[in-house]
């Protein structure tokens, strides 16, 4: 995509839309998490674009680290994906804002 990979407790976090890059209404994205060792698979992620949206668990892709869910995008408040990622009782949220197509 079309943002900047973060770090969450030592990992590598990346998201990616389909398509890319998003376009307002709902898209697909995938959020790729890689450790020292290769893919992280035993976490939650959940995704939502608005601070009074409910998080929505994605889905997990096997166990090669891919996380799934659709979400609304949209000009303005929803042009942020937040991903929070919980671990043996660790919590975080990374914010990736988005570049929309028009």
């Amino acid at each position: 995509m079309d943002t900047q990979p973060q770090k969450w407790q030592g990992a590598e976090v990346r998201v990616e839309s389909r398509p890319s890059p998003p376009r307002p209404g709902v898209n697909e994205f995938l959020v790729i998490v890689t450790g020292k060792r290769g893919p992280v698979h035993d976490i939650m992620v959940s995704v939502r674009t608005d601070d009074q949206d409910q998080w929505i668990q994605a889905i997990q892709d096997g166990e090669v680290g891919v996380y799934r869910r659709a979400a609304k995008v949209a000009l303005g408040t929803r042009s942020v994906l937040q991903v929070q990622i919980k671990h043996n009782g660790a919590e975080g949220v990374l914010r990736f804002p988005l570049n929309l197509s028009p």
